[in-house]
């Protein structure tokens, strides 16, 4: 099993407008609401690749169902702790005139210590039986920023793998429980070390400092230059695929959900890279509305380049 965490999920309300007008009246043309969240499409996208998946994480009374129905109807389990208030919404304003996206994110509901202690123990149930353990996403109000850091402690003992894929202060935290795997862009690679990486040495060498401190795989994503995988011993690299953009909302989780189904099935570590960037390959190409298929997954990873550094 592929169980992801999600622990500050989000409605994701789209408003189309013909042109925003700021400081203005608009008029909405047309308005879509969707559950969503990092831990809501890592769990789609492994039930799509054929994986048995579950979601946990905090959730509120208000909106919960929508996020539960999203998650039966793609074939993955949920199981939450549930939390009273309402789901927090964020809104994109999507511009249709200069095709433009302004999105505006609320914090979330605010949680008490014994809704974490429920997580960690909810976290620690799911870890017996869960092959991988992917931590992601923003934390609510109220979270200590090392909290990731306290679930994969919570899933220390276990035979589960935890796949860390945060950022800034709680992807620094999280390191201190050398989590099997993570997936930091080039940015945020560049803020753990505290230096400009513009060359593909740099990159490497960063990136093996990070195993050289316990984690055992690090994936870094590099937008137009494509993505780098390495052990701290070998360094795979593969310069993407070009294929029509429909959408790159949820490419990363869906890469790191090819990456854990690819360890589930114990391939070797260029099998599993392949997979990873075929699977957020064809999240880009998939409709936003629609899940990622397998089929076409299978299709992609046999013609993702990767080459040995």
């Amino acid at each position: 099993m592929i169980c992801s965490v999600a622990l500050n999920p989000s409605i994701d309300r789209t408003l189309e407008l013909e042109r925003l007008n700021v400081g203005g009246l608009n008029r909405v043309k047309g308005q879509t609401d969707v559950a969503a969240g990092k831990g809501m499409n890592v769990a789609l996208a492994a039930a799509a690749l054929g994986e048995q998946a579950a979601c946990i994480g905090l959730m509120y009374r208000e909106g919960g169902a929508k996020f539960e129905a999203r998650l039966r109807e793609g074939g993955a389990e949920s199981d939450f702790v549930w939390c009273d208030g309402a789901v927090r919404v964020n809104v994109k304003v999507f511009d249709r005139e200069k095709g433009e996206i302004t999105e505006l994110n609320s914090s979330g509901t605010p949680v008490s210590a014994a809704q974490l202690e429920q997580m960690a123990a909810l976290t620690a149930r799911y870890a017996q039986k869960a092959d991988a353990l992917v931590l992601t996403g923003s934390l609510p109000p109220g979270c200590p920023v090392d909290l990731y850091a306290q679930l994969a402690e919570a899933a220390r003992g276990s035979d589960c793998r935890v796949f860390l894929d945060a950022d800034g202060e709680r992807l620094r935290a999280g390191l201190r429980a050398r989590p099997f795997l993570i997936k930091p862009n080039r940015y945020e690679l560049e803020l753990l070390s505290g230096e400009s990486l513009d060359t593909l040495d740099k990159i490497c060498a960063a990136a093996r400092r990070l195993t050289d401190g316990g984690v055992r795989f690090v994936v870094v994503s590099m937008g137009g230059d494509g993505a780098l995988m390495t052990d701290g011993e070998h360094f795979l690299h593969t310069a993407g695929m070009r294929v029509q953009v429909r959408s790159t909302v949820a490419a990363g989780d869906s890469m790191i959900a090819g990456l854990a189904a690819g360890f589930a099935r114990g391939l070797s570590m260029a099998e599993t890279f392949r997979l990873g960037v075929a699977a957020a390959t064809a999240r880009c190409m998939t409709p936003p509305e629609q899940l990622i298929r397998a089929e076409d997954c299978a299709a992609l990873a046999a013609q993702v380049e990767v080459r040995t550094l």
